[in-house]
C-alpha cells in the first residue's frame, strides 16, 4: 500500500506543519499568511460567501492541480475532505482511516506505531483550510473560464467586421482560447461560431486564414449540417492543398478533420478520394520526425482504404513500397494501422502485385509475426499469404530464407486463436511444397523431433 509520510505535529492545539527546506514549523494561519499553502496574504481565506460550495466536487474539477502535500491522505493519496487525527499524530480521511481499522489493524498506518488510544479527533483546522484553499482555486478557475468564454464571444463578433491581417489575429486568438478552454467549445457553438468561420473557407481563401479556421473547427463537436457543409468541394479541395503545403501543424489539423468529415459515412466527393489527398497523407506519414502526424495520416489512409473505389488509386501512388519500408520504425500503434492498409491493398490485384514486387515486404512483414500483438500476426500473415499465393515457387524461397517457417511453428504451438493457427498450417504447408523435405527441414533448421 503506497503511503505519503506528510511531517505534521500537534502542540497546544493548533496544527503544525514542517514546512520549507530549512525545516521552520509554522502553523496553518501563517503558512496561508505567507503564501505557503498557495494563500494571498492576510491570514485564513474566508469562506463566508463560498459555504454553498460543494468540496467534493470543487476537488473533482481541480483534478489536474497540484494539491499541497498535507492535504493528501497518507494512505488513499488523495484530498481529504473530513481529515481526522490519531493519537500519533498523523492525519487521515476518515473513512479511510477507518476502513484501516475495520481490517483489524490497530496501529498507524504512516508510523506503524502500535495505538494507545483509538480515538479519531475531527482536524476542523485542516478541514478549514482544505475548503478554504480548494474554494480559491475554485472561484479563480470560474472566472478565468467566465473571462474566456466573454472572450470567445468578443472574437465572434469581431470576426463579423474585420478583414486582412485583423482577422487572421482574431482567427489565431479564438483558436488558442478554443484549444486551451474547454468551456469555450461550447460558447463558440452556442453562438454560431461554427457557421461563422466555416464560411471563411472557400476557393479564394487564403492559406494563412484556412489554417486557423481549420485549427479551430478541428477541436469542436461538429453536428450533421456542419459536417455537410465543410464537405463541399471547395472547402474539400482548400483542405487538401493545406494538408500538402502547410506546416505540420496544419497538415495534422488538416488529416484529423477531413477524418471527422468522413469517419462512420459513405462518401463520393471526388476531392476526399483524389490522388492529391492521397499523396499528401504519404507525405505526412513518411516525415518519421513527427510521430502524431504519422498516426493522423495512417488512420485517414485506413477509411480512404475501407472504399473499394480508393484502393487502386492508393496502390498506383507508390503507397505499398513507402508503406513497407516504415514498418520497422513505427510504434506499435501505428504499425497495427500500417499492416490493416496493406492487408486491404492486397485484396485488389495490383496490390498483391505491387506487395509481390517490393523487395522488403517479406523480410519486413515475416520479422513482425509474433513479436506486436495477436491482431499483427493476423494482419501479417494475410499479407504473406496474399504474396506466396501469387508466386508460390519465387516467395516461398523467399520467405523460408527469412525465417517464416520458424515463425509460423511459434504460432502453430502457441495459445493463439485457431483460426491464426490454421492460416499458419496452410502457409506453412505452401512453402513446403516448393522444397524437397530434406532441403526443407535443413532451411527451417527444424529438428529430427520436430520432424
Amino acid at each position: 500500500m503506497p503511503m505519503y509520510q506528510p511531517n505534521t505535529n500537534r502542540r497546544g492545539g493548533i496544527m503544525k506543519l514542517d514546512v520549507g527546506s530549512g525545516g521552520q514549523v509554522l502553523d496553518l494561519e501563517t503558512a496561508v499568511k505567507d503564501g505557503i499553502l498557495g494563500g494571498t496574504g492576510g491570514g485564513l481565506i474566508s469562506t463566508a460567501n463560498t459555504e454553498k460550495l460543494d468540496l467534493k466536487k470543487m476537488i473533482e474539477e481541480l483534478e489536474s492541480m497540484e494539491v499541497p502535500s498535507v492535504f493528501i491522505c497518507p494512505i488513499s493519496l488523495d484530498p481529504m475532505q473530513d481529515p481526522v487525527t490519531l493519537c500519533t499524530g498523523q492525519t487521515y480521511e476518515r473513512s479511510n482511516i477507518l476502513k484501516w481499522f475495520s481490517f483489524g489493524h490497530c496501529t498507524c498506518p504512516t508510523t506503524m506505531q502500535e495505538l494507545w488510544d483509538d480515538t479519531v479527533t475531527p482536524n476542523r483546522t485542516l478541514q478549514q483550510l482544505i475548503y478554504s484553499w480548494f474554494s480559491q482555486k475554485y472561484l479563480a478557475m470560474k472566472k478565468r473560464s467566465e473571462d474566456v468564454q466573454g472572450r470567445a464571444i468578443e472574437l465572434l463578433e469581431t470576426l463579423k467586421k474585420i478583414k486582412g491581417q485583423a482577422r487572421i489575429q482574431a482567427l489565431k486568438e479564438l483558436r488558442q482560447v478554443v484549444a486551451g478552454h474547454a468551456t469555450t467549445k461550447k460558447t463558440v457553438l452556442d453562438n454560431g461560431g461554427v457557421a461563422l468561420v466555416s464560411n471563411l473557407l472557400g476557393p479564394l481563401t487564403t492559406h494563412a486564414v484556412g489554417s486557423e479556421v481549420i485549427g479551430i473547427l478541428v477541436n469542436l463537436n461538429l453536428d450533421f449540417t456542419s459536417k455537410a457543409n465543410l464537405l463541399q468541394p471547395a472547402k474539400i479541395s482548400l483542405m487538401v492543398d493545406m494538408l500538402n503545403e502547410g506546416s505540420i501543424e496544419t497538415k495534422i489539423n488538416c488529416t484529423r478533420l477531413i477524418e471527422m468529415l468522413i469517419q462512420g459515412k459513405e462518401f463520393e466527393s471526388e476531392n476526399v478520394s483524389s490522388l492529391s489527398l492521397a499523396v499528401g497523407l504519404l507525405r505526412l506519414v513518411k516525415d518519421k520526425r513527427h510521430a502524431n502526424g504519422i498516426l493522423a495520416g495512417l488512420g485517414l489512409l485506413k477509411i480512404l482504404c475501407s472504399h473499394e473505389s480508393c484502393r487502386n488509386s492508393i496502390v498506383s501512388i507508390g503507397a505499398i513500397p513507402q508503406l513497407v519500408e516504415l514498418l520497422p520504425s513505427l510504434n506499435n500503434e501505428s504499425l497495427e494501422l500500417a499492416l490493416h492498409i496493406l492487408e486491404v491493398l492486397s485484396t485488389v490485384p495490383a496490390g498483391s502485385i505491387a506487395l509481390k514486387d517490393c523487395v522488403r515486404t517479406i523480410p519486413n512483414v515475416v520479422k513482425l509475426l509474433m513479436k506486436v500483438s495477436e491482431s499483427c500476426t493476423h494482419l501479417a500473415l494475410s499479407i504473406l499469404w496474399a504474396v506466396c499465393q501469387l508466386a508460390p515457387e519465387e516467395c516461398a524461397a523467399l520467405a523460408v530464407e527469412a525465417g517464416l517457417a520458424a515463425k509460423l511453428l511459434l504460432v502453430i504451438q502457441s495459445g493463439c486463436d485457431p483460426v491464426l493457427k490454421q492460416r499458419s498450417a496452410e502457409l506453412l504447408k505452401l512453402c513446403s511444397l516448393n522444397y524437397a523435405s530434406t532441403i526443407f527441414i535443413s532451411k527451417c533448421k527444424l529438428t529430427k523431433t520436430i520432424q
